[in-house]
């Protein structure tokens, strides 16, 4: 079983950045992929970045050029540097682990608002 802990979230004035982070423990696999979904109000959970051990990224081409995703393999530990933050990026922020041959996980989800 992999467990994953959220911390980062809040709230924060447009243009504003704000860093989430994610760490993984139990059974993780030395080969996996982790990242961050988000879910707005009314909306379906969509993908916002994820990384691979590897290093290489997805993002969302709404966040592209704005968020950074990173990851310290080490600690199990992924990073989400999020700047220029819109409205629209208001969300409950989801970590996710993925491995071959594992369940997906899910974390409880932090939430991410953007107002003035």
């Amino acid at each position: 079983q992999v467990q994953l802990v959220e911390s980062g979230g809040g709230l924060v004035q447009p243009g504003g950045s704000l860093r989430l982070s994610c760490a993984a423990s139990g059974s993780v696999f030395s080969t996996n992929r982790m990242g961050w979904y988000r879910q707005a109000p009314g909306k379906q959970r969509e993908v916002v970045a994820v990384m691979w051990t590897g290093g290489k990224a997805t993002y969302a081409d709404s966040v592209k050029g704005r968020f950074t995703i990173s990851r310290d393999n080490a600690e199990n530990t992924v990073y989400l540097q999020m700047n220029s933050l819109k409205p629209e990026d208001t969300a409950v922020y989801y970590c996710n682990y993925f491995a071959l041959g594992q369940f997906n996980v899910w974390g409880q989800g932090t939430q991410v608002t953007v107002s003035s």
